[in-house]
């Protein structure tokens, strides 16, 4: 198929006639995937290499697809570098977007009281799709901190305390099939395998949060919390050097961590209640 033929076929909606190989509605799955293929490293950008091993997309298609949203504001292109970036067209829609709550708001309190508390390092992961993407977080005074996580990072979910925490509190047939589908990526982090994920996924459900040490990042150790628990759509996690969190101040911080956590939970029970214009312009 010619590359006119494919991507007129890509536009098409409907079920696949002839040679056509892909309806409208997969290639806007593929566009989608293609934007958060490329907001995986946040601002560092990606050269088309790198999206095309993450994609698994052929180089050329990556580089067409790539083109067309960069023309549309999707994405945008560093002549320098010819790193690829989300473009402003996504910070435009995403200004008029209007969430029933907004969840990094409603947990920044939250955070940043833990963060005095510990003098670590706070996060808040939310789960998108397959995906924890870090929302906000906040930084304890310690002085030996962690390596920072960007606001706006995405990962698999089991890679970080906070994705592994939501992993943890959900019905083990759900976290079997994340960890399937995710298999292939969690290769491309050091030490991280399914197999692990299931042994790291049993433990936080028999302690109640999760918990890794020099996985991730050697030398980092983090636990994490997820909620509501009857449906978990985030989690906060605390990272700190690895000395720091010995198994007598894990379950201390864990306690203090899971009453913020249910304080957040009867937030959220409030906000839902409203009616939908409630609470301000």
């Amino acid at each position: 198929m010619s590359e006119e033929n494919e991507e007129a076929a890509e536009g098409t909606d409907g079920p696949p006639q002839g040679g056509q190989t892909r309806t409208g509605t997969q290639s806007i799955e593929r566009v989608v995937n293609m934007l958060r293929v490329v907001a995986s490293r946040g601002r560092n950008g990606m050269r088309i290499g790198e999206v095309a091993a993450t994609s698994g997309l052929p180089q050329s298609t990556c580089f067409r697809m790539l083109a067309r949203l960069e023309l549309e504001g999707l994405v945008d292109r560093d002549a320098r570098t010819r790193k690829y970036y989300l473009g402003p067209l996504l910070h435009e829609l995403g200004l008029l977007a209007r969430p029933r709550y907004r969840l990094s708001e409603m947990c920044d309190a939250a955070l940043h009281r833990l963060a005095e508390t510990t003098q670590d390092t706070l996060y808040l992961s939310e789960r998108s799709g397959l995906e924890a993407v870090c929302t906000n977080r906040a930084l304890g005074d310690y002085p030996i901190k962690a390596l920072p996580l960007d606001i706006g990072i995405r990962r698999p979910l089991g890679v970080g305390a906070g994705g592994l925490a939501m992993l943890c509190a959900m019905p083990a047939a759900e976290a079997e099939s994340i960890i399937q589908a995710n298999g292939h990526r969690y290769e491309k982090y050091a030490s991280f395998s399914a197999d692990f994920l299931r042994e790291v996924v049993a433990q936080g459900r028999q302690q109640g949060y999760s918990f890794l040490d020099s996985v991730v990042t050697p030398g980092t150790a983090a636990i994490g919390v997820a909620f509501p628990p009857d449906n978990p759509v985030a989690a906060i996690s605390v990272a700190a050097i690895s000395g720091r969190l010995t198994a007598e101040r894990r379950e201390d911080i864990a306690r203090e961590v899971q009453r913020q956590v249910r304080l957040i939970c009867a937030d959220m029970t409030a906000h839902a209640l409203l009616p939908p214009e409630a609470g301000g312009s």
